[in-house]
């Protein structure tokens, strides 16, 4: 599988599943430019390739040379950091662990539900 293959993989993945307008709105490239490096036209450089990795967890030896599995599993010890640092009961852990489960979409509406919550508290 090329890289492009694989950029084109983790863009469809069901935890990130996104146009290639909205991926390419993340990583702050077009969709055409996108589109090019899916097909081979383009390379993937290596500032794209660290930027898909930061913006959807990806592991960078599976994107840039097939090797591992494609997605980083944030580790319970950060996690159990997190708990620790800010009195986190298992039920934050787990109410954190799951929305970082979810996909980018899943992610941005119930991010636009909270601001809609902040919101209707300001203006009440």
């Amino acid at each position: 599988m090329t890289q492009g293959e694989r950029v084109r993989m983790i863009r469809k993945h069901p935890n990130v599943n996104l146009t290639l307008e909205k991926f390419g709105e993340k990583l702050g490239i077009k969709k055409s430019a996108l589109s090019l490096i899916e097909n081979g036209k383009n390379n993937l450089t290596e500032q794209m390739a660290k930027s898909i990795c930061r913006e959807f967890r990806v592991n960078y030896f599976w994107l840039t040379k097939e090797k591992g599995e494609p997605f980083i599993d944030i580790p319970d010890t950060a996690l159990d950091d997190l708990a620790d640092d800010y009195d986190l009961d298992n039920i934050d852990k787990k109410i954190i662990q799951k929305y970082l489960e979810l996909s980018a979409d899943q992610r941005d509406v119930i991010k636009a539900y909270l601001r809609s919550l902040c919101e209707d508290e300001k203006n009440g």
